[in-house]
């Protein structure tokens, strides 16, 4: 891409969307440790939060499918018809609609109380997947990057750069690098609006610093708002990279790492490890259809896709 070739800059990207077909991109990584209390616990099924797209629910379900446990979904909001709620029911997900005030009450210490009581021994698990359990199985990214930089030529990288939802992906790889490398998140979601209490809790639970990070704002207006100028750029990426993006959380993430590097807040030699969350199932509602839907396949971590 002509602005990093500009600036000097290297990007690689590790491609998580091509992990799994349906349980796709940082999900798997969230939901692991979450998953394996629940069978050391003998639940009887998952409980979780999420909207009519959400790619957490979605990767959920399409778990619950494949490895035989029940999953329940408590959706933000009044009963929709998408892709993803169609999915959802076609795997056997129980679904219950929140409303958009009940749905804002799943901060409350007593949300579950009712939903427990219904569904006695279900293992509840946050929305996205998060808290520490969540980042704690995304700590494992930065091993997975790490034994991969050699086929692409490169020997260490100098900071990570990836789209934040909850916060938790950014967490765990704040908690497995310990300091070494900057981790940027490129916030999907406007200030205030919850992650960053996210991130404090889980590092107060962790034991450890609130450091280690930046949070960039990204949303564009609000979570899942979209414009003229970010579509333009997301097909501009895909005709000229093959790498599939959507635009509520991976366009909007790399759109502001053009922002950033243009404005000249990246020093010259640097490199960067953009990490591809997935999420492209949104795709089918958000009509963002263009280039090359389905991929392309090859090793996750690529180098050469963001240069021309």
């Amino acid at each position: 891409m002509p602005w990093l070739e500009e600036a000097g800059v290297e990007v690689a990207v590790l491609r998580l969307d091509l992990i799994d077909p349906l349980i796709s991109g940082n999900k798997w990584f969230k939901l692991q440790h979450h998953l394996h209390a629940a069978e050391a616990a003998c639940a009887a099924g998952v409980i979780s939060l999420g909207g009519a797209h959400s790619n957490h629910l979605h990767a959920l379900a399409a778990a619950g499918k494949r490895f035989g446990f029940a999953t329940v979904g408590l959706l933000r909001g009044e009963p929709q018809d998408t892709p993803t709620v169609r999915d959802l029911q076609a795997w056997g997900m129980q679904l219950h609609w929140l409303g958009y005030g009940g749905y804002r009450q799943r901060h409350q210490a007593d949300f579950w109380q009712p939903w427990s009581a219904r569904y006695p021994n279900f293992y509840p698990v946050p929305e996205g997947g998060g808290g520490l359990p969540g980042a704690r199985g995304c700590m494992a990214l930065r091993e997975m990057a790490e034994a991969q930089l050699a086929s692409i030529g490169w020997d260490d990288f100098d900071a990570w750069w990836l789209a934040v939802g909850t916060g938790t992906t950014l967490a765990g790889l704040v908690l497995a690098e310990a300091g070494r490398r900057l981790v940027y998140g490129a916030a999907a979601v406007p200030t205030g609006h919850g992650v960053e209490d996210n991130l404090r809790a889980i590092f107060e639970l962790a034991g450890e610093n609130d450091q280690g990070y930046r949070l960039l704002e990204a949303s564009r207006g609000g979570f899942a708002k979209v414009d003229t100028a970010l579509t333009a750029f997301v097909e501009q990426v895909e005709v000229g990279s093959e790498v599939p993006l959507e635009a509520i959380y991976t366009g909007k993430a790399l759109m502001a790492l053009r922002l950033y590097v243009v404005a000249g807040n990246v020093a010259r030699g640097t490199r960067l490890l953009f990490v591809h969350t997935g999420g492209l199932q949104g795709r089918r509602a958000t009509h963002l259809n263009i280039a090359h839907p389905g991929g392309t396949p090859g090793l996750p971590l690529e180098s050469d896709h963001f240069h021309e």
